[in-house]
């Protein structure tokens, strides 16, 4: 039904400098790699909520009580979570398990990532497809959404590589889920990215 609700998780890191965006160190500093990450949350939160699909819950790592986290729930009506131990597929897979009902989950890396994709793809898992996807350009995903959790597509998963998103629609398909995937988008990893954010107000101070 068209009013099913679809919540959504975001993991996030703390901006903590020199252990957060260390690939952007070079780029921006320790502190400015720590800051573009603080912004990057924002945006992602901002995101999420203005979708309106479902309840919020910012997954927080190391945990949840970073300054800045409880700045972004403060007057929200968002949940804020510790993050579970594990590599990335356990962590994400425990947010979906946390669910009761269909869901997504993203990251914080893709600040091309529109509240419009959000409710594109809860509309996909309303119409009863089982996976939503919306694929990185690096090779990797920025969101996917489940109607209920699926351990095999994130056990084993070799995150952090250029053949996720290829592993990825391999799994769905030998276990003959049904998806929809929608164009690739950018996200921010490396120097290189950052020149994407140039005219974005949100960025501006990284220019």
């Amino acid at each position: 039904m068209a009013t099913e609700p679809i919540a959504i998780s975001i993991l996030a890191k703390a901006p903590i400098p020199g252990l957060t965006k260390t690939r952007l160190i070079p780029a921006l500093g320790a502190h400015g790699a720590a800051m573009l990450q603080e912004a990057l949350t924002a945006r992602a939160v901002e995101t999420a909520i203005a979708a309106q699909t479902g309840p919020v819950t910012l997954w927080a790592a190391p945990d949840a009580t970073h300054p800045s986290f409880r700045e972004l729930v403060i007057g929200s009506r968002i949940a804020i979570r510790r993050q579970p131990d594990g590599d990335l597929g356990a962590r994400m897979l425990a947010t979906s398990e946390a669910v009761s009902g269909p869901m997504l989950v993203i990251g914080t890396d893709c600040p091309a990532l529109s509240s419009a994709h959000l409710q594109a793809s809860a509309d996909a898992l309303r119409a009863g497809c089982d996976i939503a996807i919306i694929p990185a350009e690096d090779g990797g995903y920025v969101l996917i959404g489940m109607r209920q959790p699926r351990p095999s597509l994130f056990n084993t998963m070799p995150w952090g590589t250029d053949i996720v998103m290829a592993e990825t629609r391999k799994r769905i398909a030998e276990g003959g889920l049904s998806c929809r995937e929608t164009p690739a988008l950018w996200d921010i990893d490396r120097p290189d990215d950052l020149e994407r954010l140039r005219g974005d107000p949100a960025f501006a101070r990284f220019f």
